[in-house]
């Protein structure tokens, strides 16, 4: 007998508290769905399949590690499971059959049996740490000492969406440059090797003299039709290694600088360091991580190594006995208004709402930024093809206006 293929199906259980609580699992049927949930302790009031297919079913195709928006779901589910009442066992067991055919299903299983085992949340966690950041880590030891693991879980999550917010505002002021270059490339490297070297042909049979602008554009076809395959081999391994030993210290100690430095990206850059930099201790200090461990968790958040260096200042000098607002004002690479809200936060004891306001701030500035940077580079990039394109024509026609003169 053929086994029945198994397809999506959406279920809603009742927490402890009453509270209903949704998922998504994959089984052969809705009984399957049923007999799992009632291993769990759980009870269905409805079970309903879901249609995965033409453009509703997800494509699985490609990277095979757990993306981070799918952790940030589920830690927001594992946080609303908790929160309704479902032991952490249970519902790690309840998210993981609800990741079921993900990649980030062949992770939660062990942290389930881990937990199962007797292990705490945060340790379980720590096995993987490709997955589950240290701001995650400390958020969630910092929730299982104070008792409060859902809102814990629930402000990782939090973190995470900012954090992908982030990445997405700044990938999307940089995919129209990207795009726009990559047809530069494409239709200068299409005119090197297909047109040049007909009109070089055209040219050598008349006799012509080349102006000095032609004669550079042939000799740039040449040296393409020899060089180009070592050059993409070059690129090519430059991408390999960029890839492999672009997070080592040395490299970042030289190119980080650079790109603080950069005009428009620099400043963007250093807006993304700020928003991480807050929001994250904001976070760890209003759920009762100390702010010295704090401090060491976030420094490696900002995403550039000038910020993380300024920040390990700043926690040396905390844990001396420095104000942090105090340590803040010696690093030139924190903004004013930043210092400026840490020092009012730190007199009022509201580090952490002054915090989050600064993060909220940079979050929007980023979000200006990159699009402005969008406007701004958008025209500039298509007269810069424009420009590309058009001189290389000129060139090819300056020997065809120079004959016609001759036979005139």
């Amino acid at each position: 007998m053929a086994t029945a293929q198994a397809q999506s199906y959406e279920y809603t259980v009742l927490g402890k508290d009453g509270k209903p609580l949704t998922g998504r699992i994959e089984a052969p049927s809705e009984q399957a769905v049923a007999a799992r949930l009632r291993e769990l302790g759980l009870s269905a009031t409805t079970i309903t399949p879901v249609s995965t297919s033409g453009l509703n079913r997800e494509i699985t195709i490609g990277s095979k590690r757990a993306k981070p928006k799918d952790v940030a779901l589920a830690l927001r589910q594992l946080a609303t499971m908790v929160d309704a009442g479902l032991s952490l066992p249970r519902a790690l067991t309840v998210l993981q059959l609800q990741s079921e055919g993900q990649p980030l299903a062949t992770i939660l299983e062990p942290v389930a049996q881990d937990v199962a085992d007797g292990l705490e949340l945060s340790v379980a966690m720590a096995k993987h740490p490709k997955v589950f950041t240290p701001v995650t880590l400390a958020m969630v030891k910092a929730g299982e000492s104070g008792g409060f693991m859902a809102e814990a879980l629930s402000a990782v999550a939090t973190i995470l969406e900012r954090e992908l917010a982030l990445k997405q505002a700044v990938k999307g002021a940089m995919v129209y440059p990207v795009v726009i270059l990559i047809m530069a490339v494409v239709a200068v490297t299409a005119m090197l090797l297909f047109i040049v070297p007909v009109f070089e042909g055209i040219f050598a049979d008349a006799g012509a003299d080349l102006p000095w602008a032609t004669q550079i554009l042939v000799k740039a076809a040449a040296f393409i039709r020899v060089g180009g395959i070592p050059i993409a081999i070059g690129i090519g391994v430059g991408i390999w290694w960029w890839r492999n030993h672009g997070h080592d210290i040395a490299v970042r100690e030289k190119v980080d600088p650079i790109k603080l430095k950069a005009p428009i990206f620099g400043v963007l850059q250093q807006k993304v360091g700020m928003a991480r930099f807050a929001r994250n201790l904001a976070t760890m200090v209003r759920v009762g991580v100390p702010i010295v461990p704090a401090l060491e968790t976030v420094g490696g958040t900002a995403g550039n190594l000038v910020i993380e260096q300024a920040v390990d200042r700043v926690r040396e000098a905390v844990r001396t006995g420095v104000p942090l607002a105090t340590a803040i004002e010696k690093e030139e690479i924190f903004p004013t208004m930043l210092r400026q809200m840490v020092a009012v936060g730190e007199d009022s004891g509201s580090l952490d709402v002054m915090l989050t306001k600064v993060a909220d701030f940079y979050d929007a500035e980023v979000d200006t930024t990159a699009a402005a940077l969008s406007s701004i580079l958008e025209p500039l990039m298509i007269v810069f093809i424009g420009v590309i394109v058009g001189a290389m024509l000129i060139a090819l026609y300056m020997p065809i206006f120079t004959m016609s003169d001759t036979v005139q």
